[in-house]
């Protein structure tokens, strides 16, 4: 029997999706079956791009990092997909599907080299029990002067987080997922340092962080993880999926994160359901920037994480693989939007040995039985530059680590 193996990060909700296209595709196809290898973000950046995973046909097709495409374009590691889009495109290709999120997978002819696959945004989340309790908000005002709301400056978050930070009571004031995986700890740098008008990288692509905005956004940063005590004592163990576990199961009362953790504050286990939202504040949306909920000044731009799927230079199955990827069998992945924010629990596939890096996301997170599922928020790793301004973030990945070597440095 022949067999497609794909490549994907290590995540919950990515093995679900994947089991659910998987068992359609073989249920189309019985006889084809399937072999599934997990990593971290930088193992599969490692494996597939600096190893050449992408050229000497190990693998059929990745879940890759969208800002990864343009460095595995340029080295041909990369199949065009655009015959199979044209015979058998999803559902609503190409007029549902925006440009910005199409801008990184084409080259300069316009050839496409993957199919946009997961979205998101970081965004502010809060506790309405906390900010809307009347007690709360009297010692609030007597305290500092001035009405409980959701922060609109840097001050005024910091001055919240300090006044319900009760560790005695298991509360922290926020909740930050402090892990140097290269991941959050760069977007989080990313909003502190828009929010504060500095740049990453100046139109000539070259970095520019290093400036008083860079200065003072990271040393905010470090100082809510070292100096403040406002998070909980393990936040520089956690990961973003281990941060929105933490802020569901109460640890918080605000938190910076991705946007399908509002899904899981919202259906079992967490204790906060119908306890928590994300703020409201006036923006100027456009196709490629979204506007940062928090600003000493000025709103600015907010990261956004995208992830793709596309076929290696060198699939072992020409052919197979792109069904997989572009024929009907994506375009009705069974995820599930009966209810807001929720997803299909589906049969997870596991290979044969699970990774390092899979046993310890499980030791971190353990799982959720499936009854009590519900969408899970997107982790998508390392790298994912600066969306809003219109550059190339794969130009910028060395860059992108600095940062995160800048973070772990001064902590």
């Amino acid at each position: 029997m022949p067999t497609l193996k794909i490549k994907y990060r290590t995540f919950d909700g990515f093995e679900r999706a994947i089991a659910a296209q998987t068992a359609h595709f073989s249920a189309l196809r019985p006889d084809v079956g399937f072999e599934l290898s997990h990593g971290g973000p930088e193992e599969i950046y490692a494996e597939m791009v600096e190893q050449g995973g992408a050229t000497d046909g190990r693998y059929d097709v990745m879940l890759t990092l969208t800002d990864w495409l343009p460095d595995l374009i340029r080295r041909k590691g990369l199949r065009s997909i655009d015959t199979y889009l044209a015979s058998d495109p999803p559902e609503g290709w190409p007029g549902g599907w925006s440009d910005s999120v199409l801008g990184l997978q084409r080259d300069a002819q316009g050839a496409i080299y993957g199919l946009p696959y997961h979205d998101g945004p970081e965004i502010f989340h809060y506790r309405t029990d906390l900010f809307g309790n009347p007690a709360e908000q009297v010692r609030f005002q007597r305290l500092l002067g001035y009405p409980l709301r959701p922060p609109e400056t840097w001050s005024e978050f910091l001055d919240v987080a300090r006044f319900f930070t009760r560790p005695d009571d298991g509360l922290y004031g926020t909740v930050v997922a402090g892990l140097n995986d290269g991941h959050n700890n760069v977007y989080d740098f990313l909003i502190h340092l828009w929010s504060r008008g500095g740049q990453l990288l100046d139109e000539r692509l070259r970095p520019a962080f290093d400036s008083p905005a860079g200065h003072e956004a990271l040393q905010f940063y470090v100082d809510l993880l070292t100096k403040h005590n406002v998070t909980p004592p393990r936040a520089l163990e956690y990961d973003s999926v281990a941060a929105g576990v933490a802020y569901a199961a109460g640890e918080g009362a605000m938190m910076l994160n991705w946007s399908g953790f509002m899904a899981v504050a919202q259906l079992p286990p967490s204790t906060i359901i119908g306890k928590t939202r994300s703020a409201r504040r006036r923006a100027r949306w456009s196709p490629r920037q979204l506007e940062c909920l928090l600003g000493d000044g000025d709103l600015r731009r907010q990261p956004a994480a995208r992830s793709g799927l596309a076929v290696p230079s060198r699939d072992r199955r020409p052919g197979d693989g792109q069904g997989h990827l572009a024929g009907g069998r994506h375009r009705r992945t069974p995820l599930d939007l009966e209810r807001p924010g929720g997803a299909r629990a589906v049969p997870v596939l596991r290979g044969a040995g699970d990774s390092a890096s899979r046993q310890r996301h499980d030791a971190r997170h353990p799982r959720v039985p499936s009854d009590q599922r519900g969408a899970q928020p997107h982790d998508l790793g390392c790298c994912a530059g600066p969306h809003g301004c219109g550059r190339s973030a794969a130009r910028g990945i060395g860059r992108m680590r600095d940062a995160a070597g800048s973070l772990s440095r001064l902590r």
